[in-house]
């Protein structure tokens, strides 16, 4: 009798109960064949109603995705998960929208570079070659943009790095906050203002374009990105640190040279090749103080030179057919050059990373 009455309550606790959130629930592979109907309603409609745009087929699409799935969650299941679900697929259909036009992008990229990209048009320059027939390559654009980018990262990474050490380590009063004020307006300066200022120097020194007049111009941009990526780089690291050496009398300078910014390398490193991918892209401050050439110049500090970005546009305004396929090979050429930096910038962070374990 006393055992009967101590199983009582776990036969309870294992009986189903009627207003349980799981008595009801779809199947694994609702979500796939939601968006197989919300895909052959949404092209349906569009074929019906006379839209030719796929992209508005893809829109109907996702629309019709989200209201079956909270339709049918909520007759199925209850409320509460009808409006989990509803959430989940907005997320979806987001990241679908983001994620298809870089898709797109990168095929028609890949599929129309790859015409002409080869060993000749990586090793070549447009010297004697008309812009509208077959031949010439990218070699001299390629030097350009390496140069450029070279000489605006020697010259923005130390004093984005000093920038943030004060800004974190010194940084106090009016003056720190001037300075945070400022980095904040050069992050969203655009790119073509920074070359209009060097421009107007240029033309008050009576200076004549270059690769350095474009590398001042990408180190304006680059500087505020690496002040903001050490800055937070650098507040990650724990004060325990900075108050031990402190407390065995090291300097402070010597903390932060011998602690605080070895500690937090892989993140300084990281935003640094981060910001040289962001600056590799410019074109407009390269198209007015760089002026482009067809020949291959070396010296970046004398005569004109041409950048990747500057090559596309140049080839692209020719209009013909070989010119269209050279823009497409410089472009991949150059989505190439920001992945590799990217991937660099991830490994670098992950060989840095602080290793747990037991």
């Amino acid at each position: 009798m006393s055992n009967a009455i101590q199983d009582a309550p776990v036969r309870a606790a294992r009986r189903p109960r009627k207003d349980s959130l799981s008595h009801r629930s779809l199947p694994r592979w609702a979500t796939a064949a939601f968006a197989a109907a919300a895909v052959a309603l949404g092209v349906g409609t569009g074929v019906l109603a006379g839209l030719e745009s796929r992209v508005q087929w893809g829109l109907l699409s996702a629309l019709i995705f989200v209201v079956i799935s909270y339709t049918v969650t909520s007759a199925v299941e209850n409320r509460r998960q009808a409006k989990d679900r509803l959430a989940t697929s907005v997320v979806w259909v987001c990241f679908v929208l983001a994620v298809v036009p870089l898709l797109s992008l990168i095929w028609v990229t890949v599929s129309r570079g790859m015409k002409v990209l080869d060993a000749y048009f990586l090793t070549h320059s447009m010297a004697g070659i008309p812009g509208f027939e077959v031949g010439g390559g990218v070699y001299h654009a390629l030097l350009g943009t390496l140069q450029q980018v070279g000489l605006a990262t020697v010259i923005s990474a130390p004093i984005g790095l000093l920038t943030a050490v004060y800004l974190v380590e010194y940084g106090k009063g009016a003056l720190a906050k001037a300075v945070t004020f400022f980095v904040d307006v050069m992050t969203g300066i655009p790119s073509i203002v920074a070359g209009l200022f060097i421009l107007s120097i240029m033309l008050m020194a009576d200076l004549q374009p270059s690769g350095l007049m474009g590398a001042l111009a990408l180190a304006i941009l680059m500087i505020p990105v690496v002040v903001r990526s050490t800055e937070e780089m650098l507040k990650l690291v724990p004060n325990e640190l900075r108050e031990a050496a402190l407390a065995l009398g090291v300097p402070k300078w010597r903390v932060i040279l011998k602690v605080v910014i070895p500690t937090a390398i892989g993140g300084i490193t990281t935003g640094v090749m981060l910001a040289i991918a962001r600056i590799a892209g410019e074109t407009a401050p390269i198209m007015l103080l760089v002026f482009g050439t067809q020949l291959i110049n070396t010296n970046p500090f004398e005569g004109a030179q041409s950048a990747l970005p500057f090559y596309i546009w140049e080839q692209y305004k020719v209009g013909s057919e070989a010119s269209y396929d050279r823009a497409w090979a410089a472009a991949l050429v150059l989505i190439v050059f920001v992945m590799i930096l990217n991937l660099v910038a991830r490994g670098i962070a992950r060989w840095k990373a602080p290793k747990t374990g037991r």
